[in-house]
């Protein structure tokens, strides 16, 4: 019976998506009882962390907002580099438009998605020292959370603030309101350096407690803290951090760089595919036949969504592969019966379509399991890291071939030098992190302009983004509203609002 009670508190905090203004980013678990005493075991706490990794990939409200693989996909559409060929959802992302509504659902799913991760962290961050419970199961517990609390900050900054730019430390641009403890509310924006400065203290802080083993690929260890440390120096252009962190985890040797034949399976099982360091992994219970990553993105999910409209690449982008790389064979440039089979004839065709994401079970329409994090990433944040780095050539191009060499058995070591050396790892970031969610952020933290011209991409069908085909670097645009109903809330925002 308690943990009956318990498991439904959780529910009220993780999965209701209604709410009352005044408490808008519902940082607390319910008005009704002693929130604390949720957390008083380990077993309890550990229930509730549960809770957040099932919230991470579960439907948010729409269709279109699976958890963290919705906002995955809101990425990549506001890049350059995946598209459809028919209108559909979306559309308002991909035009830039719904990002830059107070009151659009897209900002209320991006600010209330991570800060609900955020608050039920804290909670637990509170309370488990004091816990009954065992110090490994304490120590672990806490590791995972301040962990997942770094991860959600790590989105909202990007979205909300202006990029981290190295050159202009402190970086004093407003983020987000930097929310740390249970009892914080109603704060105001926090500078985008005291967010990344936070984000820093709780990985390392995780990396300290050296959590070595989980349950699955569902959970986090130290070597997923480790991973997130690498990606946000290089946001943050700290590249001695960036090298660090990154070679700690290529170089344990826990997540070899997938054979060619376990490339092509699919990208939904985890535990199968040796470089998925971290992932959603959704139990057949638990899945969402309409609201779920993989009902958005994989070519044979069986929803009228995907049926009618499979995703593509940028033709640009994939006339730059080689035909002998495996990533070649993630898209079809010329689709028919034979080289592309479908499950039924309601699916649709269109060229470039992408068949890098396939449901992982026969009968489960939508099934697999999400991608948060790869060991293939880690040798491109590796090799990036060093290009940008004095004296540091070779081992730049070294580290880059021994991700590309795995990927292609012709590939011969890189000899560009400079800027061309750079947009080489940069391309290989583009094709081999495809719908992982990473492209927006890639321009962003680059200062790039997003460009979708007949030359840089020839098959973008404007109507389905409302024909926005550019938007020049450090534009407004880049940074995400804070919604309204937030500014109403907290008087402590008035006045910061993004312009």
């Amino acid at each position: 019976m308690k943990n009956r009670i318990i498991f439904s508190l959780l529910s009220v905090l993780l999965f209701s998506v209604s709410s009352c203004k005044k408490d808008y980013l519902e940082t607390a678990p319910t008005d009704q009882v002693d929130n604390t005493s949720v957390f008083t075991t380990t077993q309890n706490a550990n229930t509730a962390l549960n809770g957040i990794y099932r919230y991470m990939f579960q439907r948010y409200g729409n269709q279109n907002q699976p958890g963290v693989g919705g906002m995955f996909l809101v990425y990549d559409f506001l890049g350059d580099d995946i598209g459809q060929a028919t209108v559909t959802w979306f559309t308002a992302e991909g035009s830039w438009n719904a990002h830059r509504a107070d009151d659009s659902g897209l900002n209320s799913y991006a600010y209330r998605f991570f800060y609900r991760i955020i608050g039920n962290a804290n909670y637990i961050i509170d309370n488990i020292d004091t816990s009954v419970g065992g110090d490994a199961d304490k120590s672990r517990i806490k590791a995972e959370a301040l962990t997942l609390r770094a991860y959600a900050y790590s989105y909202l900054v990007q979205m909300f603030g202006k990029r981290y730019d190295a050159s202009a430390k402190p970086n004093t641009q407003l983020g987000v309101p930097l929310l740390i403890s249970s009892l914080d509310t109603k704060l105001p924006r926090s500078t985008v350096e005291e967010v990344y400065t936070q984000i820093n203290k709780d990985l390392d802080a995780a990396i300290a407690l050296n959590i070595t083993t989980r349950v699955n690929k569902s959970h986090i260890n130290a070597m997923v803290a480790r991973g997130l440390r690498a990606r946000v120096a290089l946001t943050m252009q700290d590249y001695p951090n960036a090298i660090k962190f990154a070679k700690e985890v290529i170089d344990s040797g826990l997540f070899p760089l997938m054979t060619s034949a376990a490339y092509q399976s699919g990208f939904n099982d985890a535990p199968s595919l040796s470089e998925f360091m971290w992932a959603s992994i959704p139990a057949a219970d638990q899945a969402d036949t309409f609201g779920s990553f993989f009902s958005q993105i994989a070519f044979n999910a069986n929803t009228t969504y995907m049926r009618g409209n499979p995703k593509r690449i940028n033709s640009n982008t994939y006339s730059r592969i080689s035909n002998t790389d495996v990533r070649s064979r993630m898209w079809e440039p010329a689709p028919n019966a034979t080289n592309f089979p479908l499950p039924t004839t309601g699916f649709q065709r269109f060229p470039f379509m992408s068949r890098k994401f396939a449901v992982k079970v026969v009968g489960q329409p939508t099934l697999g399991d999400v991608p948060l994090m790869r060991s293939a990433e880690m040798f491109l944040i590796l090799a990036e890291a060093y290009a940008m780095t004095a004296g540091q050539g070779l081992n730049a191009r070294t580290t880059l071939f021994s991700l590309v060499s795995r990927r292609d058995p012709s590939a011969v070591i890189s000899t560009r030098v400079g800027q061309a050396f750079i947009d080489e790892i940069l391309f290989n970031r583009r094709i081999e992190l495809w719908g992982e969610g990473f492209r927006w952020l890639d321009l962003k933290r680059l200062n790039l302009s997003l460009d979708r011209s007949p030359s840089a991409f020839p098959n973008y069908v404007p109507l389905t983004m409302n024909g926005t085909v550019s938007i020049p670097a450090g534009d407004v645009r880049w940074q995400f509203l804070i919604p309204r109903a937030e500014m109403e809330a907290n008087l402590s925002l008035v006045g910061q609002q993004n312009p």
